[in-house]
């Protein structure tokens, strides 16, 4: 018998089939055991996470008849839940609009584009998001054409789409999820991740993180420039976001989001968002706290490749007074800190055998 008449193939049909089973990186871990892991969401189709929930969101609307064949979906997006239901519209034949702003990443609208969404565009006073003002857009022309909305924010298939996340993480780990960090924005990666694995028996512990100047977790509103987390002064945070789900809530300056998703493409090669770049610096302060021997996994939202113009680029962040060489030295030092301990911990059981 030949043996390729026996080998098994590796073909999908589709791009919603290598949805999920993106890798864990070890970034960094103590001389006392504990460990920072990376959830790479990333590599995904569309290079986000968001087409998690997408699917989800659009397989549930098949299901209760709410979008018909050939129909329309609307959706105000800042750019990762478009490119998620871009990908379903293509593949299940529906028409999408997104309803967007010049917040939103340049490469995440020229990426929908080339998609062929339709973008309608929101003036906005170029101070933050115009997420108020994309909402009533998007209800307007879900009213006058009879589109769907899927409305990420107050849909519970957002959170329902990432049971499979909370699968994938504890398949990948001979151990439990001590710790998970990840920004906030509608709540659903975070909330529904943390949802699914206490349903399969996790102790996890969970810390929400937003933008410095969001009011997601209480406080002031503010200007800031992190896209996909977060919510400005004037939104209704909608029911996706599970304050009982959520154990801390935290804020991170853009200047720390952004310094640490430049510092882990300098040590790893790879280019993440600047929101995973906030949950990263909170879970690296975390990680010198925690009891010896923890698990904690940050939740990498998106691709970086998709910030070149922006998180990436001096100009636009000395523009804004963004670019800190202070905070990325701290930040280095902080690294190599870690790795000390690591060094003195082998010292040590080599000395002591323990």
């Amino acid at each position: 018998m030949s043996l390729l008449s026996v080998k098994t193939e590796r073909v999908v049909s589709s791009a919603a089939e290598i949805i999920g089973h993106t890798p864990l990186l070890e970034f960094t871990r103590t001389g006392a055991g504990s460990r920072l892991l990376l959830k790479l969401e990333q590599f995904n189709p569309t290079g986000s996470t968001k087409v998690r929930m997408a699917r989800e969101m659009i397989l549930a609307a098949e299901r209760t008849g709410a979008l018909k064949p050939g129909g329309t979906i609307v959706e105000p997006t800042s750019g990762n839940t478009g490119l998620g239901l871009a990908l379903v519209a293509i593949e299940r034949g529906y028409r999408f609009v997104a309803v967007v702003d010049h917040h939103a990443s340049k490469d995440k609208l020229r990426a929908m584009q080339a998609m062929g969404v339709q973008l309608v565009v929101v003036d906005g006073s170029g101070e933050g998001p115009s997420t108020v003002e994309r909402r009533r857009i998007a209800g307007e022309i879900a009213r006058e054409t009879g589109a769907f909305w899927p409305d990420q924010h107050y849909n519970p298939n957002n959170n329902i789409g990432y049971a499979s996340l909370a699968e994938e993480l504890l398949a990948g780990l001979a151990t439990d999820v001590d710790y998970l960090v990840g920004a906030v924005g509608t709540g659903g990666t975070l909330c529904g991740t943390v949802q699914a694995l206490r349903q399969r028996g996790s102790a996890v512990t969970s810390i929400g993180v937003e933008p410095k100047g969001s009011i997601i977790f209480g406080g002031p509103g503010g200007k800031y420039w992190q896209t996909g987390a977060g919510a400005p002064a004037g939104f209704t945070v909608g029911p996706n976001v599970r304050h009982d789900l959520i154990d801390e809530g935290v804020t991170v300056s853009d200047i720390d989001a952004f310094t640490t998703a430049r510092v882990v493409a300098r040590r790893t090669g790879l280019l993440i968002g600047g929101t995973a770049g906030a949950a990263i610096f909170i879970a690296l302060k975390r990680l010198a706290l925690v009891e010896p021997g923890s698990t904690l996994v940050a939740l990498v939202c998106d691709a970086g490749e998709k910030y070149l113009d922006t998180v990436y680029d001096d100009a636009w962040l000395r523009e804004r007074g963004l670019l800190n060489e202070p905070a990325h030295h701290r930040l280095h030092r902080l690294l190599s800190a870690f790795e000390e301990s690591q060094r003195l911990a082998a010292i040590d059981h080599a000395r002591t055998g323990t």
